[in-house]
């Protein structure tokens, strides 16, 4: 039942919107007017006044489209904005179907082919009076950083309990249920400066009280379930000058939450003991960016997938751990049992992302059977 040709078209207008975090205005004008087209009514919350996105920026997009038969409420959800460089997309579509961008920014299917799947089964949905439970619809703002418009979304306007996030790489079929927390790590190293050839004596080095730290802590895979990563560090005035401050941005993943608060504090030690060995001073700020979560494979949201992949003839379900963060680590804290799907996008967030036709078809045709079939015991 799903119209190719249509939702190719959707795919390349939505890839054609400049929607890099925080400057997703035009796109969510366009997706709130198609909701609405399609009989969904549709509130904006005011995420973007709460992130400080400015005048480009978007709130959380809630559409409602009230069902005809008994069952439970279902969220679907995918975000509106891209990872840079995402302006002056373009989607080629190549001999074969492939789709790619012109290589001089990301295709933008992480997660136009999310929205574009959406939109086509609510199009089916609608020209062929399909009954269905009631369905809600969240297209979130600035979720790559972080999941931050679902951060400040009020999950009190959302009735379902059941959700499938359309934000995954792989094929269709695959679905994500474990995912980590993901704790941002703000370093402030502050020694005393100090001229490096009369008097280096008399300064206090930051770096090397940061390089002692940095040397003493295991970076990688710490553990089975838990990385952890120093990814940029800054400071110093000049190479004449002992370095007075050094400041170090990091981040810690694991699939247990406990895990990764332990981590955090061994980190604050070890940085303290090599600041007081050499008598300079540290602070480590630690922020919470999304929380673990973990769905079982006998959830109703799982045996409902199961089912719908069943239906369509197209096998088992293969069910994953991320260790990538979505919306549905927001969903998750505020007790919505969701799973993230595939959802035709392949090497994303480089200029080499793409997807393929018969992916989009795919993921679109699982995603109306999803909103469409008969309820799962």
């Amino acid at each position: 039942m799903i119209n190719t040709e249509r939702l190719l078209a959707e795919f390349q207008k939505l890839v054609s919107f400049d929607c890099e975090s925080f400057h997703e205005a035009a796109i969510k004008d366009y997706l709130k007017e198609k909701l609405l087209a399609l009989g969904l009514t549709v509130e904006e919350d005011d995420a973007a006044e709460k992130l400080g996105s400015g005048a480009d920026g978007a709130g959380n997009l809630l559409g409602r489209l009230k069902g005809e038969e008994e069952g439970a409420p279902l969220l679907f959800c995918s975000h509106m904005d891209t990872v840079a460089p995402g302006r002056g997309k373009r989607a080629l579509l190549l001999d074969g179907g492939r789709i790619v961008s012109d290589g001089s920014t990301v295709l933008g299917a992480d997660d136009a082919a999310g929205l574009a799947a959406i939109l086509e089964a609510l199009c089916v949905i609608r020209e062929r009076s399909l009954p269905h439970p009631d369905l809600e619809i969240l297209f979130s703002a600035a979720e790559e950083p972080y999941c931050r418009g679902t951060s400040v979304f009020d999950f009190s306007r959302v009735r379902a309990k059941t959700a499938y996030v359309l934000d995954l790489t792989g094929e269709t079929g695959t679905a994500a249920v474990r995912a980590p927390s993901i704790l941002s790590l703000e370093i402030s190293v502050a020694g005393r400066a100090a001229h490096a050839g009369f008097a280096p004596e008399e300064g206090i080095n930051a770096l090397t009280i940061a390089s002692r730290a940095l040397a003493a802590l295991p970076t990688g895979h710490v553990s089975e379930d838990t990385t952890v990563n120093f990814g940029v560090i800054s400071g110093g005035a000049g190479k004449n000058i002992v370095p007075e401050g050094i400041r170090i941005l990091g981040e810690i993943r694991s699939l247990r939450h406990e895990e990764a608060l332990a981590r955090a504090e061994d980190i604050r030690a070890v940085f303290a003991r090599e600041a007081g060995r050499l008598g300079g001073a540290v602070t480590v700020d630690v922020t919470e960016e999304i929380r673990a979560y973990e769905i079982g494979e006998d959830e109703y949201v799982v045996r409902r997938f199961s089912a719908a992949l069943a239906s369509l003839g197209w096998g088992r379900a293969e069910l994953i751990t991320t260790y990538g963060g979505s919306d549905n680590n927001n969903l998750a804290a505020h007790g919505i049992r969701g799973i993230v799907m595939a959802n035709a996008m392949y090497d994303v967030h480089t200029t080499g992302e793409y997807t393929t036709v018969e992916a989009l078809r795919r993921c679109a045709g699982l995603t109306l059977r999803l909103m469409t079939m008969e309820d799962t015991p």
